[in-house]
């Protein structure tokens, strides 16, 4: 099966999984409702989806399940950003750059790595 873009909801919870897997949808609920009210059974639910999505991958582990993350952190951002500066910044990166650094206070470390990242592409 085809693995499709995660949704918001879905990249919550594959965030958690590429931190800390595997983790029992038990955990993932906790952590979850550290940020936000969400159910057991949303939470269960939406990962059986991404389960059927090809996102997580789930083994057996006594009474419950451990959920491990199905695709990979880098090729998964890597895909919705393209998406992202393709449909919200007509294909510019740097339009993307300039709105990411004029909405957000950036720290002087990360304008360090920024400077680093453009003389290693210059």
């Amino acid at each position: 099966m085809a693995k499709k873009n995660p949704t918001t909801a879905e990249l919550e919870i594959l965030s958690l999984l590429w931190q800390k897997e595997p983790l029992t949808v038990k955990e993932i609920h906790q952590l979850l409702t550290e940020k936000k009210d969400i159910g057991y059974t949303t939470a269960l639910k939406i990962m059986q989806n991404m389960t059927q999505k090809g996102l997580l991958r789930r083994e057996p582990n006594g009474k419950s399940h451990l959920y491990f993350a199905d695709v990979e952190q880098n090729s998964t951002q890597e895909t919705l950003i393209n998406k992202l500066v393709d449909t919200a910044f007509s294909g510019s990166a740097s339009n993307l750059v300039m709105q990411l650094l004029g909405n957000k206070s950036t720290s002087e470390e990360e304008i360090d790595a920024i400077k680093e990242i453009i003389k290693k592409l210059e």
